[in-house]
């Protein structure tokens, strides 16, 4: 076949297979345009779930008249018109490829009136043909009106689900945009029946409102503030404590300058912020929204505009790694009190020299463990060998005629050796002695390591590891980073790395397999916590072996003191396995039990 020049509408139809995917498709990038106008409201009508009609309506500013036919054409658009202007584009849109693509496989119409016109104009176009506009009834804004997707298309069209399908995908959407776009009103109609309203936010009271309709009451229960600003970048939003998690990633949005994307370089920051918190194969929750400059950004990366490159990716993988992890830290320690660093605590254990066997635990802070982790059969101040207090009072002895409780409050008694019961100004607190103590053990065993640094010993022998030869060359460029997490490695062939020396923590570890994860790291990201991850799995383990154990009895004193270590202590709410450690009973809730009141 000799080279020649495609019909029109082939190219269109072409391009429509990036742009249009299914009816979510258009209805993203009709929003997108909706909210380049300036729209403040936006309704999106449905039949059979896109797959007949779908019809998206705003307030924008409009479509002039001798503007119409031109926004049927490829890659016209009002949005930029240099190379400079592309690179530092903050609109939605700016290919000019949507229209003319949804309109090549569909029967489309467009209706607009711009503010200072009498009335509208409307455009017919079917099968590549484009009808003169006539005047037409319709208020300021623009409705585009697209019918039968696909119907000249019939191997598009047999790809398609059922209504029930593609509905959903247009209503999570829609629950996309209404959280990126608190100012405008979105409403969600199918099949000629409202099924989505969300009203324009005015305060945070609506925002609050918003962000339930759209997650659910436990999201905002257990939602944390994010607000945090560091040079050109802003990250803001909110993140649900790790004791709300989910089995699968369906409640996690992350925004870049209003956009909805999916990263790996975002993923990863904020996996690794929540490694300490939560259970192996559990997801977060969070609604966050990063902002910098938009030259900082390439959203001209992919057709549907779902991901984006970043132009410093190191810097933004470490301010939102950073800027989560000191949130989280908060939790249980900071969030507890107020005002105080729980690193910097009088009662924080400062670590000794890391001895060469892993199973060992520093002798200072085990010294340091033994104010409450020295465990008798019987205690003066008991009865019934479970640790209750023998007088009524004796669990707020330490609190004595104090008007303010701390917050975790004062011991009240042990329940089987299993759990502390104390009394706060809220009501009852219910711990689990072992995981807040494996969560204390733990931090004081990562403060010790960070302040003294990762310590290396030589191999008796050294490894060599097979590797590709792009992960050998790699050994040779990042010698200085590996250096750092105290793996000292050379090249030895072409596809052969020998080491020398690694971390002391993990002398036992398969360094094969360690090294190529951190190569695979340092390729992908640019850096790798891999080091890290896994000598926190071995402190985790000596935490775990070294905290007070159940079923053993604590007098009064013991469990305060372990009470305010909680305080003090970072990621204090869930142990380092993901579990809570303490749990809040308010007197509501208990008088409810009881039926008081009633």
């Amino acid at each position: 076949m000799p080279i020649h020049q495609l019909p029109e509408l082939l190219i269109n139809q072409i391009a429509a297979g990036e742009v249009v995917e299914r009816p979510s498709s258009v209805v993203k990038e009709l929003i997108e345009n909706s909210l380049d106008a300036g729209a403040q409201s936006i309704q999106v009508s449905l039949e059979q779930g896109g797959k007949r009609l779908v019809r998206v309506v705003d307030d924008g500013c409009g479509i002039p008249k001798d503007e119409l036919a031109l926004a049927l054409q490829r890659h016209a658009t009002s949005k930029i018109s240099s190379l400079q202007e592309l690179e530092e584009v903050g609109t939605m849109g700016f290919r000019g490829e949507a229209l003319p693509s949804m309109a090549s496989v569909s029967r489309m119409s467009i209706t607009s009136r711009t503010k200072d016109s009498e009335h509208a104009w409307q455009l017919k176009i079917a099968n590549g043909k484009t009808e003169a506009a006539v005047p037409a009834a319709g208020a300021p804004g623009t409705q585009v009106e697209l019918r039968d997707l696909f119907y000249n298309v019939p191997a598009r069209r047999k790809f398609m689900r059922t209504d029930r399908t593609e509905f959903s995908h247009v209503d999570e959407l829609l629950k996309r945009f209404a959280l990126a776009r608190a100012d405008v009103s979105f409403q969600l109609l199918h099949n000629n029946r409202a099924v989505r309203q969300f009203p324009p936010v005015g305060n945070h009271r609506d925002m609050l409102a918003r962000l339930e309709a759209v997650l659910g009451p436990e999201f905002v229960e257990h939602a944390l503030k994010i607000d945090e600003q560091r040079g050109s970048f802003g990250l803001h939003g909110w993140v649900a404590e790790p004791r709300y998690n989910r089995p699968q990633a369906d409640r996690q949005y992350f925004f870049v300058n209003g956009r909805v994307i999916r990263d790996r370089l975002v993923a990863h920051a904020i996996r690794q912020a929540f490694r300490d918190v939560l259970y192996h194969g559990r997801h977060p929750a969070f609604v966050l929204f990063l902002e910098m400059p938009c030259a900082g950004v390439d959203v001209n990366v992919h057709p549907q505009k779902h991901e984006v490159r970043f132009r410093d990716s190191r810097a933004v993988h470490d301010f939102i790694f950073s800027t989560l992890n000191r949130s989280l830290s908060g939790i249980g320690g900071g969030a507890l009190r107020p005002g105080t660093e729980p690193a910097e605590h009088a009662g924080a254990a400062s670590r000794g020299d890391w001895p060469a066997q892993q199973t060992a635990m520093p002798i200072n802070v085990a010294e340091q463990l033994q104010s409450y982790a020295q465990l008798v059969s019987s205690r003066p101040g008991s009865a019934g060998g479970h640790g209750i207090p023998a007088g009524p009072d004796a669990g707020l002895a330490a609190a004595g005629e104090a008007e303010e409780f701390p917050p975790l409050g004062y011991a009240l008694a042990q329940l089987h050796g299993v759990y502390i019961l104390a009394q706060n100004q809220h009501g009852l607190v219910l711990v689990d002695m072992h995981a807040a103590h494996e969560r204390i053990t733990y931090e004081r065993f990562k403060t010790g390591l960070q302040q003294d640094g990762i310590r290396s010993q030589n191999l008796l022998v050294p490894v060599t590891v097979h590797v590709s030869e792009r992960e050998a060359d790699m050994v040779e460029e990042h010698s200085e980073n590996l250096e750092s997490l105290g793996i000292s490695c050379g090249r030895s062939g072409p596809q052969t790395v020998v080491v020398r020396k690694v971390p002391t923590l993990l002398q036992q570890a398969d360094i094969g397999r360690l090294l190529q994860d951190v190569l695979s790291e340092l390729a992908s990201d640019g850096k790798s916590l891999k080091i890290e991850s896994e000598m926190d799995e071995v402190l985790s383990s000596m935490a775990c072996h070294g905290s007070v154990r159940a079923n053993r009895q604590l007098n009064i004193e013991e469990m305060n003191a372990l009470l305010r270590d909680m305080e003090r202590t970072e990621r204090a709410a869930q142990c380092n396995h993901g579990r809570p450690t303490w749990v809040q009973l308010d007197m509501q809730n208990i008088d409810r039990l009881f039926l008081r009141g009633r």
